[in-house]
């Protein structure tokens, strides 16, 4: 490994830079996010699976490729991780529950991994989840609670939040994450690195997740520049994703450099219901005005929408108990007490008008969302209203509500409305912890959100600081 250089918090671009030219392989890449995961995982339980010897097998099948001028992408033998929530072949896929049977048989790839497996992915285990992915933090019974970065007692919210604290100390490059109401830009927010929920359909999804079209998948990485290169991996269709959006017409990284001047920007620190910690509306509205020194018309407005937590409650629980239904008679019993209340009160016993009228909540919001797009070219929020709270708690302390949906208010409208939302380190509290900044595009405008990532990116520096635990 070349000396003094850590290859495990490079980014993807780095790592396939290197390769190219021979300065370090996709050998030396695997054995420092291993390295990573041998110090850091004990402290902060984002790994349920680590394979060691097939993560060296394939990075030195990578490093031969490259050898031979031959590899399989430009990213071929970058480490990474994968959530335990996307079937991986060979590998269990546990969601975080006692639900499931360990045996298998493991034999299939999701849509996301069989992509990395053929661009040359050296993958190294699997991410921890809270049970079937339910909720904003990450604990299970099965699994436990997973730390932050920034502070092994601190949440690393969820329910990515195994994916956001490996890629955040070096355990693999990037992750994949899936994201229902918040569940990649939630942790992202928390732990200080990037996350994009791009729009529904984008990133084909097998099997299809009970919580229907809420569900999207999306990459988790340290760098905007790298969401977009694993963007283009993993936003491929698939057969087996009737709802999966046609193949991209370019590459995310092409105008990903093109800055922000003259975009209209809407800046709304609390979408008209929202209340926020005073530290993380100042993080953001700070931001709001590096959009401006940039070039950007940025007002404060809020859209037209009103907070649609009732009818998201609707559609996201009776999706939980399906899944918790798969199981058979006495699942209830087995799972997470507070998903066992969430699905009896808010999951069963909905009538087929209650969904409806839930949907049609839904598409009026999204009539509202279209037409405020017409004006304004992207949506500034903060992802979160709040920094993170002490792991293992489902809520901050003294919040009136245990419900995940209380304190994420700024994530789940924009998976009822399908829209690209990403999520960006934009400041600190007092206290070091981390701020996020959420920056929502029309849907199918991932190319523009990551754009504008990119800009505020290039303008500050916050992507650059460096976790409390590796100090």
């Amino acid at each position: 490994m070349p000396q003094g250089r850590d290859l495990s918090l490079c980014s993807a671009e780095e790592l396939a830079s290197g390769f190219r030219v021979g300065e370090f392989t996709p050998e030396d890449a695997a054995r420092a996010a291993l390295a990573a995961i041998a110090v850091h995982n004990d402290t902060v339980n984002a790994m349920v699976l680590v394979d060691e010897d097939g993560a060296l097998t394939a990075a030195r099948e990578s490093t031969q490729r490259w050898a031979r001028g031959t590899p399989l992408s430009p990213t071929d033998g970058v480490p990474m991780t994968i959530k335990d929530l996307f079937l991986t072949s060979g590998w269990p896929t546990l969601r975080g529950s006692t639900l499931t049977d360990q045996d298998g048989p493991w034999e299939t790839d999701a849509p996301s991994v069989a992509r990395l497996r053929e661009a040359g992915a050296v993958l190294l285990g699997k991410n921890t989840t809270p049970e079937f992915g339910w909720k904003g933090v990450t604990d299970s019974i099965r699994q436990g609670a997973t730390g932050n970065p920034w502070g092994a007692g601190l949440t690393s919210g969820g329910s990515s939040g195994g994916a956001a604290t490996a890629v955040g100390l070096g355990m693999g490059t990037w992750s994949i994450g899936t994201d229902g109401g918040g569940s990649v830009r939630i942790p992202a927010s928390f732990t200080g690195t990037v996350a994009l929920k791009p729009t529904f359909g984008r990133i084909p999804l097998f099997p299809p997740s009970p919580y229907g079209t809420l569900s999207h998948a999306g990459p988790m990485t340290r760098t905007v520049r790298d969401a977009a290169l694993l963007l283009d991996i993993i936003a491929q269709p698939d057969p087996r994703d009737w709802a999966a959006l046609d193949r991209p017409a370019s590459s995310y990284l092409e105008g990903i450099e093109d800055g922000v001047e003259g975009l209209r920007i809407a800046y709304s620190p609390t979408l008209s219901y929202g209340t926020n910690d005073p530290e993380v509306e100042e993080a953001v509205t700070a931001a709001a005005r590096v959009f401006a020194e940039l070039g950007a018309h940025v007002e404060q407005v809020d859209p037209d929408i009103t907070d649609c937590v009732d009818a998201f409650h609707t559609l996201w629980f009776t999706g939980a108990a399906k899944v918790v239904e798969h199981y058979g008679e006495g699942a209830l019993d087995r799972i997470d007490p507070r998903l066992r209340q969430a699905v009896i009160e808010l999951g069963t016993d909905v009538s087929a008008s209650d969904y409806l009228d839930a949907s049609a909540i839904r598409m009026d919001l999204g009539v509202r969302m279209g037409a405020f797009h017409q004006q304004h070219d992207l949506l500034l929020t903060p992802t979160m209203p709040i920094a993170s709270f002490p792991v293992g708690q489902d809520a901050p302390d003294g919040w009136p509500s245990t419900l995940w949906t209380s304190w994420t208010p700024y994530t789940y409208p924009f998976n009822m409305t399908q829209q690209p939302a990403l999520s960006v380190p934009c400041g600190f509290t007092s206290d070091a912890r981390p701020v996020g900044l959420q920056l929502v595009g029309p849907r199918h405008a991932e190319a523009l959100t990551l754009r504008a990532g990119r800009a505020y990116e290039r303008a500050t520096d916050w992507h650059l600081a460096r976790p409390t635990l590796l100090s």
